[in-house]
């Protein structure tokens, strides 16, 4: 029990859940990226004045926002990566690849010999997951994968995640008329302000630099009730530069979650050696034939226990 409760939190913070968090989960904070401003309350403008003003200086920063989102179609780099449990610890090398709306792809190497083992692509309508240790994979749409329809996962928002980008749930982009469908609180003093947007139970906040609107940090929030609470936190630093806009190689994700009755911790860093855009690479991962096809678990277990 306690190794399949660590898959799938391991799927979870992996595949960096967003788009509802289905029927669980609530929000930690992780170092290494800066550091945001303490909390506070979703679309409260009891301290804000009113008026025609005020809507049009929020909608201003929020495109601000919006207006930071790289223009690359290619995102690829050598990467660390680090993830920690209660009882796992573990770091390998890899690479982080990115073609906007068509991939996600992350490898795991073998330290020191740099061998690829595992990957996981994420596509538009499907995951793919390739053990070649085991010779082993899975091939689904996200609703056919346990993990995957639980949380409600979509491929953009996961994208937006990657991307340090404003999303909508359900949305594949934010375009400029859904701006206003986002709100932010320009009193804070802090050198960050928070950008909102709430759903139902899921609560979205974005840190955003005030001065030129780059995104900081993000926080999701869902709460259960009585399917228990989850907090998503993804912070991010080392910005570097893609063409005129800038790109966060470093991205620390953590989530807390007390819902399956005993709360959890699942850390996840990714830091890359340098952020390029080389386009000299498959968007999609050919399956060798003598290649087992097995229910994701299965291929999860192995990985993490290798």
């Amino acid at each position: 029990m306690k190794r399949i409760l660590f898959i799938n939190t391991f799927a979870l913070c992996l595949l960096v859940p967003l788009s509802s968090f289905g029927n669980t989960e609530r929000v930690a904070t992780r170092g290494g990226a800066k550091k945001a401003e303490p909390s506070m309350r979703i679309s409260d403008h009891s301290d804000q004045d009113s008026g025609p003003t005020l809507a049009v200086n929020k909608l201003t920063f929020v495109q601000k926002v919006s207006d930071n989102r790289v223009y690359a179609s290619n995102i690829v780099g050598h990467m660390s990566f680090h993830i920690q449990s209660e009882d796992k610890d573990i770091t390998v090398p890899g690479y982080l690849r990115m073609r906007k709306n068509q991939v996600i792809r992350l490898q795991f190497c073998l330290p020191f010999i740099g061998t690829e083992v595992a990957r996981i692509d994420f596509y538009p309508d499907s995951v793919l997951i390739i053990d070649r240790y085991h010779k082993q994979y899975v091939k689904a749409g996200y609703r056919q994968v346990p993990f995957l329809q639980k949380q409600g996962i979509s491929f953009y928002s996961l994208q937006a995640l990657f991307w340090n980008q404003l999303l909508l749930p359900g949305n594949q982009e934010v375009s400029e008329s859904d701006l206003k469908k986002f709100d932010v609180n320009l009193n804070v003093t802090s050198e960050n302000l928070p950008v909102t947007y709430q759903r139902g139970r899921m609560n979205y906040r974005w840190m955003a630099d005030r001065m030129n609107g780059r995104i900081n940090e993000v926080n999701i929030d869902y709460d259960g009730r009585q399917d228990g609470k989850t907090d998503l936190d993804v912070k991010y630093g080392n910005f570097q530069s893609v063409g005129v806009k800038w790109f966060p190689a470093i991205q620390n994700y953590t989530i807390n979650t007390n819902a399956t009755q005993k709360a959890h911790t699942v850390k996840m860093d990714i830091e890359m050696d340098e952020v390029t855009t080389t386009d000299k690479w498959e968007t999609r991962t050919p399956v060798p034939d003598r290649y087992k096809q097995v229910p994701a678990d299965d291929v999860l277990s192995k990985i993490m226990n290798m």
